[in-house]
């Protein structure tokens, strides 16, 4: 189907306007409960959920997705995509986004599971897909993998405020109850090293009470800032402050690994309107 009316900058021609009643009438098949559905437009990027009428105005005023040409969100199947190692990556990050997106948890310092051989991006890749598409235990519903028990378990234990004590228990406790040959983690450890491959985490850094350094790379190891002389520690192994870096590598990997938030992550340059003194 042609669909080469999406990128006519004339939204007020007789193609446009016929394409996207076309659109409009498929996207009726995909209303919800409250008569809305995801409007395409060049602002709302299939964020946001609109009425037919208003989805209807802003295509004409605003502009129509110029990406968006297989309608997926409305119901569209992409037959264009092989089943190609690219494009499992791609499920197996967007799977871990929606099991992730609304859990918020923090996994702790992972300066202790950090090593200098880091694995290669395809490495981990392998070993998370595999994670998702592996059930916690055989015969288990398809829908609960080992890595979205795992972060839903972490989920639970912030919502909660459980101890790291009190989270190693119910481990215990869930491998007595799961079947034997089970993959659920076996320790809180186990648990944070895991989520850890995924580039969640941070890294812990001593910083000088005056804020003059930090205590990392070749100072890592002095007791003294190099600066003003101040002792790192108020007493043995407890420092007067300690930063938490979160690197951002890893974090931008994982949102341009997968086709539908690196789509999103290039908006502003790719599908924003562009309007003259606005930024």
């Amino acid at each position: 189907m042609d669909r080469s009316w999406i990128s006519n900058p004339d939204r007020i021609s007789a193609e446009y306007v016929a394409g996207v009643n076309q659109f409009l009438q498929i996207a009726r098949e995909t209303l919800d409960a409250t008569g809305c559905t995801l409007c395409p437009c060049k602002n709302c990027i299939n964020r946001v959920k609109r009425h037919i009428g208003e989805i209807r105005r802003h295509l004409l005023h605003q502009g129509f997705l110029s990406t968006y040409t297989v309608w997926v969100e409305h119901g569209e199947v992409d037959h264009s995509e092989e089943p190609t190692h690219e494009a499992c990556a791609n499920k197996m990050e967007e799977a871990f986004h929606d099991a992730t997106r609304d859990h918020y948890f923090d996994i702790g310092s992972t300066s202790d599971m950090l090593s200098p051989e880091q694995p290669a991006d395809s490495e981990r890749y392998d070993n998370l897909f595999e994670q998702l598409k592996t059930p916690l235990y055989d015969g288990c519903n398809d829908t609960i993998s080992a890595l979205t028990f795992v972060v839903k378990l972490m989920h639970l234990k912030v919502l909660n405020k459980w101890t790291d004590r009190s989270f190693d228990m119910l481990i215990k406790l869930l491998q007595e109850v799961l079947p034997p040959g089970n993959r659920c983690p076996d320790s809180y450890y186990s648990t944070r090293k895991m989520l850890c491959d995924v580039g969640l985490g941070y890294e812990q850094i001593d910083v000088c009470k005056y804020d003059c350094s930090l205590f990392y790379g070749e100072y890592s190891t002095d007791q003294d800032c190099h600066v003003c002389g101040t002792s790192r520690y108020i007493r043995k192994n407890i420092p007067h402050k300690r930063l938490r870096y979160f690197s951002i590598t890893p974090r931008l990997k994982r949102l341009y690994s997968s086709k539908s938030t690196a789509t999103l992550m290039r908006w502003h340059k790719k599908g924003r309107v562009v309007e003259p003194g606005v930024l």
